[in-house]
């Protein structure tokens, strides 16, 4: 890879000398501007605007715009003259956890390449240095006539830099979080943390741009002649749209991606979904077998209180006969116990006297 900086990684009192190589590549499809009606090319042209006339790129210079609108004429030599300590060194300022540093702050990314023999070893110091600690080193480096701030670290076995922004070029987020109030409830955290753990990680290196892979199979059918790529028939939407129902979207979201992992497990349901019209309910059956057993259950209940209480009111024939048995004992018992009735004898007769 064609290196872009050279120069040195200024470790305390240590040098290494290093050339810094783009570690990112922009793949993107790029189109010009054309004249539609013809298919002419249109160019940009770098015209003066004193003159009216196109200015060649040797002839062209840098200038500060002033307030006012007035152009203050900036040279190479002004910039070379500047007291800048970093213009050949990457200087390191600290060593930090990598969690220390805001991803907002990163920019691009490079490669650092040891230059030459006498580089190796402190290139390897540093490198394994920053491998044993778990840290990052925080850098200066000039670069495209600025100075920047840069982070090392160890990629594979290579040290990679890269460029951050300035902690005053990071805007706060005013006005940017709803400003309504919303409040999430359990069950729909408890739903989020379910896609996510359905969904899982990713092997970052079977990522691709789909866009630019369908943008270069239209450009290869228009070249062979062909139509391109047929537009989305009407009432097709390609995604998104606005989230009616978020528990149904959430559950939706689990079960779709537990599907394309290859999970059959169905996902407990926190909130019954509505069916859709003319989709048949696959509860019914569950709830009709429900009822009908319920019924039955009721039934039976009712025949068994039903035979305890004749059982009850309709003595059985031992029972009947023990009883008229047990009545009838007690009756002669009772008549036996009874005492004879006395005999009074009866009183002699007493002769009455005749009166003379």
């Amino acid at each position: 890879m064609r290196s872009i900086w050279n120069g040195a990684i200024s470790f305390g009192l240590v040098s290494i000398p290093i050339k810094l190589v783009n570690a990112t590549e922009s793949r993107s499809v790029s189109f010009r501007q054309i004249h539609t009606e013809d298919g002419g090319r249109v160019r940009y042209k770098k015209v003066c605007e004193l003159d009216g006339e196109e200015v060649p790129q040797a002839e062209i210079g840098k200038a500060y715009e002033d307030a006012d609108g007035t152009m203050i004429p900036i040279t190479e030599e002004d910039l070379a003259a500047l007291p800048l300590p970093t213009a050949k060194t990457i200087e390191i300022v600290a060593f930090v956890p990598a969690g220390d540093i805001d991803p907002l702050q990163m920019d691009a990314a490079y490669y650092l390449s040891a230059n030459g023999v006498p580089a190796a070893k402190p290139y390897t110091l540093l490198r394994e240095a920053l491998k044993r600690s778990e840290k990052v080193a925080v850098a200066k480096y000039a670069l495209r006539g600025r100075e920047r701030l840069g982070m090392l670290r160890v990629v594979d076995d290579v040290i990679a830099m890269h460029g951050l922004l300035w902690p005053d070029e990071i805007r706060a987020p005013e006005g940017v979080a709803p400003e309504n109030p919303v409040s999430v409830r359990d069950a729909e955290l408890d739903l989020a943390d379910a896609l996510m753990a359905t969904l899982g990680e990713v092997d970052m290196s079977t990522l691709h741009d789909d866009y630019r892979t369908a943008v270069e199979e239209m450009i290869a059918a228009k070249a062979e002649g062909g139509e391109g790529v047929a537009a989305p028939t009407e009432g097709e939407e390609p995604g998104g749209g606005q989230v009616i129902d978020l528990m149904a979207a959430l559950e939706n979201s689990v079960r779709a991606a537990k599907e394309a992992r290859g999970e059959t497990r169905e996902v407990a349901e926190v909130t019954p979904l509505k069916p859709r019209a003319g989709t048949p309910k696959a509860t019914d059956a569950k709830k009709s077998t429900a009822k009908t057993a319920a019924k039955k259950a009721t039934a039976a209940t009712h025949k068994s209180t039903s035979a305890k209480k004749a059982t009850a009111k309709t003595p059985t024939k031992s029972t009947a006969k023990t009883t008229a048995k047990s009545t009838a004992k007690t009756a002669k018992s009772t008549t036996a116990k009874k005492a004879p009735a006395r005999k009074t004898p009866a009183k002699k007769a007493t002769p009455r006297k005749r009166t003379a």
